[in-house]
């Protein structure tokens, strides 16, 4: 088994995949791939078909078109060996109301022949203080931390989770990162459908935007920003048709006394915006050089929605 593995390009394939419900196509022609060593994160309103496109994955589901491959392997017909090589944690996931995550690790653990020790997990996702109560009694951010725990488990060569920071506190997103850099780092191909742009920010290597069952833009952070751009809040109002003299570039007014110019962030550029600043008695508040993902998630969104329309 493990040659056939040794040879695939991709941990993760997804070509011209489409998902159909009776007469609703909730998924169409949806393509993108995840590499062994790398991140990637699904974003996209409620609807957009991210779970969907992800149980079709793990095969919970069958492609009414398109091809799903997790390391080579069709998630449908090979979906006993699909599992013991690959960590879930999806939303509907659960564990028995009566178990407890220590009691929940320890069964299945039975199901891996070299599984991860329980205490490094329970330590790692900060479980220790719950490790003996009732699922039913946890919060949201104590069942979430389990359900990823379960995932870790089997040393998994690749990662679908579903919304992993969903209920959890901001001491926990913090953790959740750490480790799945951690899993990046060690080769784990991971994927990731989340609403936390901020949690997509900071640990993606790619970002695949959905809309409405398709995918509406695709690439890495530095891909999506587009153009290069020089975002400036100075302390004072500015004209943006002298400051665009003096950049020999566009500048348009973005906010209260905050400019977007279409410049990069050189050091040349940078010192005649703080220049153009200081001469009129303002001091440059802050400045950065891209559009943040939520920005052009927003934009990327807007666009969606206007093709629609």
């Amino acid at each position: 088994m493990s040659g056939r593995f040794a040879a695939v390009s991709h941990a993760v394939e997804i070509e011209h995949l489409d998902v159909r419900f009776d007469s609703r196509l909730a998924v169409r022609d949806v393509s993108f791939h995840v590499d062994f060593g790398e991140i990637v994160t699904v974003l996209g309103p409620n609807g957009a078909g991210k779970t969907t496109t992800v149980e079709t994955l793990l095969g919970f589901r069958s492609p009414s078109g398109g091809t799903v491959r997790l390391m080579g392997l069709d998630p449908v017909r090979a979906h006993a060996d699909v599992v013991t090589r690959v960590g879930a944690l999806l939303q509907r996931g659960g564990v028995w109301s009566p178990m407890n995550p220590r009691d929940a690790l320890r069964l299945t653990a039975s199901y891996y022949a070299a599984p991860r020790d329980i205490n490094e997990l329970t330590d790692a996702l900060q479980l220790r203080a719950c490790e003996r109560t009732p699922w039913r009694r946890l919060s949201g951010g104590e069942q979430q931390r389990t359900l990823l725990a379960l995932a870790l488990l089997g040393r998994p060569r690749v990662l679908v989770l579903d919304e992993p920071t969903s209920a959890v506190d901001p001491e926990g997103h913090l953790r959740i990162r750490e480790i799945l850099e951690a899993e990046r780092s060690r080769g784990c191909a991971i994927v990731i459908t989340t609403h936390e742009l901020a949690d997509a920010e900071q640990v993606a290597d790619r970002v695949v935007i959905m809309a409405s069952g398709a995918v509406v833009a695709a690439g890495s952070l530095a891909e999506l920003a587009g153009d290069p751009v020089l975002i400036i809040e100075s302390s004072v109002d500015l004209d943006p048709t002298a400051l665009a003299a003096e950049l020999a570039a566009e500048v348009t007014v973005d906010g209260p006394r905050r400019y977007r110019c279409a410049v990069d962030n050189s050091p040349r550029h940078v010192a005649l915006v703080t220049a153009h600043i200081t001469a009129r008695g303002g001091q440059l508040v802050s400045l950065r050089s891209r559009a943040s993902l939520e920005e052009t998630y927003l934009a990327v969104m807007n666009d969606a929605r206007s093709g629609e329309s």
